[in-house]
């Protein structure tokens, strides 16, 4: 299956926590895209594997994604070897996306720093003809790179307004990592009651800088080429007016 983009997160959720609003906003223009979720967040504090994986299907539903997969690979031990390596090069190969959403280099997490090097080594690597893998060498257009809180200033933001409602419906889906004040479950970061009224803060703070309501933050490490700075800029003035 040809994907036009397909976004790599450590665990399920990652994806849609930061760039749910712009799958949707992509879906909804006509773009194929997908989810390659990196491992099963078995080790998570909260639910299980087989928990996690009926709420990922579950999001990707809403996302209206064209397919999610899940590589495998071990919770809290991602490391950037050849073996991980290949497990993206295989679906870079697969699907053919032009572009490829991963985690930002610099984050908190170590394994969303860890999933960030293996995807960006597996793009480049993936053009490699004798790397070999039963398919035809393949790389990636680009890669955009995703985290929650976002410093310095993007590269770029994209308004997610009319979607923002539908990423937080995909976000629900992971109940057994949300607030419940039913559970017994040790606290997490996720399960505050705090931390989904701070996400929509934060969309929203980023929507307030393109004059939007809301938007997600993408960093890349190339410069941004503009063929007509003059439509670029008239057609994201127009993008951004009331």
């Amino acid at each position: 299956m040809k994907l036009d983009v397909l976004a790599f997160g450590a665990h399920p959720d990652d994806v849609e926590l930061s760039v749910g609003g712009t799958l949707a906003k992509l879906a909804d223009l006509g773009h194929r895209t997908g989810v390659a979720d990196l491992t099963r967040g078995e080790l998570g504090t909260r639910g299980t594997s087989r928990i996690r994986s009926r709420e990922a299907q579950a999001a990707a539903e809403v996302l209206e994604l064209k397919t999610r997969v899940n590589l495998g690979l071990r919770d809290a031990h991602l490391q950037d070897t050849s073996a991980a390596r290949l497990k993206v090069i295989e679906r870079l190969r697969e699907f053919r996306p032009g572009l490829v959403f991963a985690h930002h280099w610099d984050d908190p997490h170590p394994d969303h720093v860890a999933a960030s090097r293996i995807v960006t080594s597996a793009c480049y690597l993936s053009g490699l003809e004798k790397i070999t893998t039963a398919q035809p060498r393949f790389r990636p257009d680009r890669i955009v790179y995703f985290r929650q809180a976002s410093f310095p200033v993007p590269s770029f933001l994209v308004d997610i307004s009319g979607f923002f409602e539908q990423k937080m419906r995909a976000i629900g889906c992971f109940a057994s990592q949300l607030h419940d004040p039913g559970s017994d479950e040790p606290r997490t970061y996720l399960s505050v009651p705090e931390f989904l009224p701070a996400l929509r803060a934060l969309n929203r703070h980023y929507g307030s800088l393109i004059r939007t309501s809301y938007a997600e933050a993408f960093h890349t490490r190339e410069a941004l080429a503009v063929g007509d700075p003059v439509a670029f800029f008239a057609s994201s003035r127009k993008a951004a007016s009331p």
